[in-house]
């Protein structure tokens, strides 16, 4: 078995950060909670821009970049935080476009992810029969259902061999300390079923190119990977699409894994090195918050 390597832990991530020219951040989890903005996060993005430096907010949120713009406002982030938002469900919508699916049956919760749904050129099917393509933006109800309670319909999807378009990759999210399952929880359930998935976002490599493509406009100029640093909370997604893409990466310790990386009022190097035994995908870096 190879050796564990349990990265560094650090306080402050200035002389880190300023090596690099974009740095590719998660959102929920690293810069706010789903309730409130993380202040010590947001500061550190607004220095490193002040720097000269480019952030990309890369999300795993199964909704257009506008409304992801309306979400980090009420959670009071400030827009001089970040430079653009590349979230996942963009890359989905972008997707169904090219492949141009238009009778497309959904699975995740209407109101909330109207947004969406309405960015849809083709028409809603109302039964799995009548689609030529599912796109899961999440739960109907993650409050009370479980991945399970779509097997039945999956079934009848992988039956007629339907395209399954996940919009967000994620199995669960930590929304003020409370966990809820994730689009990537149906999306894995199909998969093992040996449907055809398409996961937009992280950790696979649409999400990268897509943020490598916005920071190139903004920067007017080339962006190799070897000068973006990942910041994430995830070792699933965050750490494993950096890892991918070829991207350093700090995790931060205090999101999604917090109950296998947190002591009482910081970050365990002994629970790290249980986290991040082979084959964990690595990180420069371990902080509890981000700050710079």
């Amino acid at each position: 078995m190879p050796p564990i390597t349990v990265p560094p832990i650090i306080t402050n991530a200035a002389a880190l950060m300023q090596r690099y020219e974009v740095i590719f951040c998660d959102v929920w989890g690293v810069i706010h909670d789903g309730h409130n903005a993380f202040t010590e996060a947001c500061d550190a993005l607004i220095r490193f821009r002040q720097g000269g430096g480019t952030v990309i907010l890369l999300s795993n949120a199964p909704v257009p970049t506008e409304r992801v713009a309306v979400m980090l406002d009420r959670c009071a982030v400030p827009e001089e935080a970040w430079d653009d938002i590349v979230p996942s469900g963009e890359i989905a919508l972008q997707h169904i476009a090219e492949r141009g699916y238009m009778s497309i049956y959904y699975i995740g919760p209407f109101e909330r992810d109207r947004w969406t749904f309405s960015r849809l050129a083709g028409t809603r099917a109302m039964t799995i029969e009548a689609a030529d393509a599912i796109l899961c933006t999440g739960l109907d109800d993650d409050l009370n259902e479980t991945a399970d309670d779509y097997r039945a319909l999956l079934e009848r999807a992988h039956a007629r061999k339907l395209p399954f378009v996940c919009a967000n990759p994620d199995l669960v999210v930590d929304v003020g300390g409370r966990q809820y399952l994730c689009a990537g929880a149906i999306g894995d359930l199909y998969e093992r079923m040996d449907g055809d998935v398409f996961w937009a976002g992280k950790p696979h490599i649409n999400a990268y190119e897509a943020a490598r493509k916005r920071a190139e406009a903004i920067r007017g100029a080339p962006v190799s990977f070897d000068g973006v640093l990942a910041v994430g909370d995830s070792l699933r997604t965050d750490l494993k699409g950096a890892e991918t893409a070829g991207i350093d990466a700090i995790f931060v310790a205090s999101g999604i894994h917090r109950d296998e990386t947190m002591g009482e009022e910081a970050v365990s190097a002994e629970k790290l090195a249980v986290l991040f035994a082979p084959p964990a995908p690595p990180a420069v870096a371990v902080m509890s918050r981000l700050t710079w």
